[in-house]
């Protein structure tokens, strides 16, 4: 018989949908470290699903650069260093600036009134030292902008740059430093210039408001990575320190 014209299957996702948002969590939340090997087996038995998908789903995360796959080999969790910095946050800083621009004579006064509500509910979240919560709370702040702009390229484009900013976003609040209160001053600034219908304004202040954290990114980088140098010579430094003492007592021994 003919298929139904009027037929609507229900939403779900597929098994590879499944497999692909879900091991791309796991890598943007650190579940999955980087560096770290990936097993088709292994995640298949975590998702209760086959392996095809899993690996349908691991050469989309690749596509993404979230994962480096070696066929016969091995497949790992990219790694993150200061060189991603510089070329993730500048696109992603020019792109949601001119979402900022086009969004700019769209806004309404209900528009403004949810980003003033996001902007405070975030500066409550940064006080109360809710720095996961925060995070979310700017991400909407942002996501509020890109659907008033209502340009599919650049919401495409920003999303895939934002996942990889969000996972920088959590290693850079687990390290023991203060967030700061910049962003929503700068959020409040963005916010009257919207109201002034000052595009051009509001496009600069969105911009800067994306390269500030790029630079504290960046330096939390740096230190982690002089950290990781320091400790295989800090190693090799008390290797030669015990190195003298254990030759001189084979030398006591021996006269003995």
């Amino acid at each position: 018989m003919p298929i139904p014209k009027d037929y609507h299957a229900p939403v779900r996702l597929s098994a590879k949908e499944k497999a692909f948002h879900q091991i791309q969590r796991w890598i943007i939340d650190g579940t999955l470290e980087p560096g770290e090997q990936l097993y088709d087996a292994e995640l298949s038995d975590a998702l209760g699903i086959s392996r095809t998908p899993v690996r349908e789903a691991l050469q989309l995360l690749q596509t993404q650069g979230f994962v480096e796959m070696y066929p016969g080999r091995q497949t790992i969790v990219t790694t993150i260093s200061k060189d991603d910095v510089p070329d993730i946050y500048p696109p992603l800083a020019a792109l949601q600036a001119l979402a900022a621009e086009e969004a700019t004579p769209k806004m309404t006064a209900l528009h403004i009134r949810k980003l003033r509500e996001i902007n405070d509910s975030y500066r409550n979240a940064i006080e109360a030292g809710q720095l996961f919560q925060a995070m979310e709370w700017d991400e909407q702040f942002h996501d509020v902008i890109l659907e008033v702009a209502d340009n599919p390229y650049i919401t495409q484009f920003s999303s895939i740059l934002q996942l990889h900013v969000r996972r920088m976003k959590y290693l850079f609040l687990q390290q023991p430093i203060r967030t700061k209160a910049e962003s929503v001053e700068e959020h409040e600034r963005f916010i009257n210039a919207l109201e002034r219908r000052d595009a051009s304004q509001a496009a600069s202040i969105m911009k800067q408001n994306w390269l500030r954290p790029m630079r504290e990114v960046l330096h939390v980088l740096e230190e982690a990575e002089g950290q990781q140098k320091e400790e295989p010579m800090k190693e090799q430094k008390e290797e030669q320190k015990a190195q003298p003492s254990r030759t001189k007592k084979g030398n006591q021994e021996h006269e003995s």
